[in-house]
């Protein structure tokens, strides 16, 4: 089993790495300033959702594939910056839109929301590749099964950020309730979102093993 000063040490610094600016945590920001706060926690499961794929992928050592065929990582990239690419486009196109009140107001469910998270997360090779130059660091084969280890560490990353995202959640959404009193403000607020989400499309896609 890992040390218990170990998992402080690691998860200490999960949150650290959870707080710095990145893909992630900047869509949950856009995603929350635009929908509320109950839109970027409902992300925040999906790209925690993603996580466990990557452990997992770490774990049986699946993401050995991406660091290693060209092939492989370009192919999910592609898939990636496609996806962030649609997405920027869709936001774009609602920047014009009358702010409705009441239950007629259009909003995206928390289901495509969710799946919008998944893959996020999923679709990044980059973060299959920092899980396994990451994960394997704090392991130690005299305490174990590396693999159970890894699942373990894995899960105390997604807890931390699960805590630093919903935080984020909470802070953009209690600012876009209050700009998305105005129309002006809202449109404002989905043209920047295509920007963020337009860079990070540009970012993924110039972005080498």
């Amino acid at each position: 089993m890992i040390p218990v000063e170990m998992m402080a040490t690691f998860f200490a610094a999960s949150v650290l790495l959870a707080l710095a600016p990145g893909p992630d945590n900047i869509f949950v920001l856009t995603q929350s300033a635009l929908g509320g706060k109950r839109a970027g926690m409902v992300v925040t499961l999906g790209l925690c959702t993603g996580l466990i794929g990557h452990s997992a992928a770490v774990a049986l050592g699946v993401a050995v594939i991406f660091k290693t065929s060209a092939a492989a990582f370009f192919a999910l990239k592609f898939i990636g910056v496609g996806y962030l690419a649609y997405l920027a486009w869709g936001a774009f196109l609602a920047s014009g839109e009358i702010i409705e009140a009441g239950p007629s107001r259009k909003s995206v469910s928390h289901w495509k929301l969710y799946a919008r998270g998944v893959l996020m997360n999923i679709a990044n090779p980059k973060v299959a590749i920092f899980f396994l130059a990451f994960l394997p660091q704090f392991t130690d084969p005299s305490k174990g099964a590396v693999w159970l280890q890894i699942l373990i560490l894995g899960g105390l990353f997604i807890l931390a950020t699960l805590a630093v995202f919903f935080g984020i959640s909470f802070l953009a959404g209690a600012l876009g309730q209050w700009l998305n009193r105005s129309a002006r403000a809202h449109k404002m607020l989905n043209r920047g979102a295509g920007v963020v989400l337009l860079g990070l499309a540009l970012t993924l896609a110039v972005a080498g093993r």
